[in-house]
């Protein structure tokens, strides 16, 4: 809709309600005006940039409301995702602009921009992350600056028992409060929208733990235990040794004492070790969502490791997020808003990138299975819980207002990037030949 755009200001200009009217609209919406110097900042400086999103909307809408009172719509040409975004300050896009992600969240913690509802906004700009490209990614010396600090939290073994620490040992306390019984912090596999998620969750175990074909007498490894719940099911399911490895010293000790409940001592095992120091054959692995904190430069020393592990004829089964391979590189070049807040040292799966390396290793890739709207039922989930907890007072002191709005902001972002299918999670069977 290109051929609507005003010569004036840029913008194409759906209508322009009194100024009165729009400020008390917003102010309905807990959307301040915006206030010093980028009140008098030019909006036509920022037409170059929304001319890129709109060229590169190519199905959905963005409905939005600008700080001078008008509104524009990008897109709109084709069925998609719609969406409405109301700017109280121009610096949100200027800081789009420049930082990409990490600097639409820093606007949207300053309440430089609100949504009705983010996740839409996420999901319109995932469905469309190949045709929008740079558009909304950071450029410049942000973008270095970005990537510089990301080089510095490269998972060495040093490094990578650092980043693990920042996320996960944050307190079980917390994860208890919002993840289900089983303590699962991984994609569920639901099997109707109300199922409670203590057993969609129980079914994604179950799925990978069939990948195994466990038999009394198999030593099972897990890379990246978690809290125990594939422990507490596959000692359930046959009798195995299991071994399970941990960066997290927390997790270590809520595993160690829910198997030791469940009377599995004398067939568990759990180490605060890196899978790079395993010695010994297994004749199954297992590992659910932990190659997302392995980084890119190490994918080849993680499959290396697996297929160094298996026995001859032995099998791994692996869950992990991976991200569109036509945007992987320029994901890739970039510190996202994940890596910067939330998962130090984190990187998303190329899938193509990955089986090479995989298939490299003498490891066959087999019975690889999507399920990325379960995933963006599990975060919605997630969401509804964590926010029931903070209304109800329940979250501990140390976790502030700050810390609540990125947490929330993390799982509405990670939902629209599943709904959007930018990001996918797959389960896949690694089989070393016998």
């Amino acid at each position: 809709m290109l051929d609507a755009w005003s010569p004036h200001d840029g913008l194409m200009t759906i209508h322009n309600p009194r100024a009165s009217r729009q400020r008390a609209f917003m102010a309905r919406s807990r959307v301040r005006m915006s206030k010093g110097l980028w009140r008098y900042v030019p909006g036509r400086l920022f037409g170059p940039l929304l001319r890129r999103v709109d060229e590169g909307l190519i199905a959905g809408s963005l409905e939005l409301h600008l700080p001078n009172g008008s509104v524009c719509l990008l897109g709109g040409r084709a069925p998609g995702f719609s969406a409405i975004v109301h700017l109280a300050s121009w610096r949100a896009l200027a800081r789009l602009a420049t930082s990409g992600s990490t600097g639409w969240y820093r606007a949207w913690a300053a309440r430089d921009w609100t949504s009705p509802d983010p996740v839409a906004l996420f999901a319109l700009f995932g469905a469309n992350a190949r045709s929008l490209g740079s558009a909304a990614r950071s450029s410049g010396l942000p973008r270095l600056l970005g990537k510089l600090k990301l080089g510095l939290r490269r998972n060495s073994r040093r490094g990578a028992r650092r980043n693990i620490a920042e996320h996960y040992d944050l307190g079980n306390d917390f994860y208890a409060l919002w993840l289900d019984r089983t303590l699962t912090y991984s994609s569920a596999l639901p099997a109707y929208p109300n199922e409670p998620m203590e057993d969609a969750q129980l079914r994604k175990i179950d799925a990978l733990l069939d990948r195994l074909d466990l038999r009394a007498g198999d030593r099972l490894l897990e890379i990246g235990c978690g809290w125990g719940s594939l422990a507490e099911r596959a000692l359930e399911r046959a009798a195995v040794e299991y071994v399970g490895l941990t960066l997290s010293s927390e997790q270590r000790d809520h595993v160690l004492g829910r198997l030791g409940e469940q009377g599995n001592e004398g067939r568990a095992q759990v180490h605060l070790q890196d899978y790079r120091d395993v010695r010994g054959l297994f004749d199954a692995i297992a590992s659910v969502e932990m190659v997302e904190a392995v980084g890119e430069r190490y994918w080849p020393a993680y499959l290396q490791s697996i297929a160094s592990l298996l026995k001859p004829g032995g099998r791994a089964a692996i869950q992990f997020i991976s991200i569109d391979d036509a945007i992987y590189p320029a994901y890739a070049a970039r510190a996202d808003f994940i890596q910067r807040y939330v998962f130090p040292g984190g990187c998303l799966i190329s899938e193509r990138r990955f089986r090479e390396i995989a298939e490299s290793c003498g490891l066959e890739w087999q019975d690889q299975t999507r399920f990325g709207l379960d995933y963006a039922w599990t975060l919605r989930k997630w969401r509804e819980r964590f926010d029931a907890v903070v209304d109800a007072g329940l979250l501990p002191p140390r976790f502030d207002a700050h810390f609540v709005d990125l947490w929330r902001y993390y799982l509405m972002y990670c939902e629209g990037g599943f709904i959007g299918r930018s990001i996918d999670v797959s389960q896949v069977t690694l089989v070393k030949p016998a």
